[in-house]
């Protein structure tokens, strides 16, 4: 199946739907956001990446493209890429304007903390990936991740597993926006980082845990469990 321009969802939320599908639907179906210092953090590093740094940047063999609008009809995703490298090769790449020879797409993704234990910034970074193979025609065999808590550039091979756990959240994602659906809340410790933990709630949402044991806990941490 493909999509048309005005189906296409945000290449953002296939990182959410890996990260907590709660998140993913909170953001693209009930279009709730907030941020925390993690995020404010990250915009600012995006914002040196897109806007203070020259768009276009040549050298040696070596052109760096930032800000690279990106789609894919048949993910039905679209969305802006950081960083894509062109590495000149000696042939199998694309021709860009302006630039003799053949060159290699190669997208590098920013993220502001360090490297997770799940996969989110992986399928982000490979759904890049494949709206570049569809829009260029050529094959997006490698990435990476730059980390900004460690500085350090992950490189990362786009393999057929992970093109299809992309893939699958691409999907996931469509079925929660057109089924309007939002997962029930599920507290684990990767909540404490989400700048959305204030508006999913998920310690009073779980239905392991009543409303009203829920705010008495509350209520017993902001008066420190004494009298005032």
């Amino acid at each position: 199946m493909t999509y048309t321009e005005s189906e296409l969802l945000p290449l953002s939320g296939v990182q959410h739907v890996v990260f907590c599908e709660r998140q993913a639907a909170l953001v693209h179906v009930e279009q709730v956001w907030a941020d925390n210092a993690f995020t404010i953090d990250g915009s600012h590093r995006h914002r040196g990446v897109h806007e203070e740094a020259p768009r276009r940047e040549r050298r040696g063999d070596l052109l760096i493209v930032r800000g690279l609008a990106l789609r894919s009809l048949e993910l039905g995703l679209s969305g802006i890429a950081d960083v894509v490298e062109f590495h000149r090769v000696a042939s199998g790449g694309v021709a860009i304007p302006g630039a003799r020879g053949s060159w290699q797409p190669y997208p590098v993704e920013y993220k502001r903390g360090r490297r997770k234990r799940h996969r989110a910034d992986e399928v982000q970074l490979c759904a890049q990936a494949l709206c570049l193979e569809e829009m260029l025609d050529v094959p997006v065999v490698e990435g990476a991740l730059f980390y900004g808590k460690e500085q350090r550039r992950m490189e990362l091979h786009l393999d057929a597993e992970l093109r299809e756990l992309t893939a699958e959240a691409a999907r996931r994602l469509r079925e929660l926006v057109d089924q309007g659906f939002t997962p029930p809340a599920s507290k684990e410790k990767k909540c404490d980082t989400c700048s959305l933990l204030g508006l999913c709630m998920p310690e009073a949402m779980t239905r392991r845990r009543s409303a009203r044991r829920y705010v008495s806990a509350a209520l017993e941490r902001v008066l420190g469990g004494g009298d005032p």
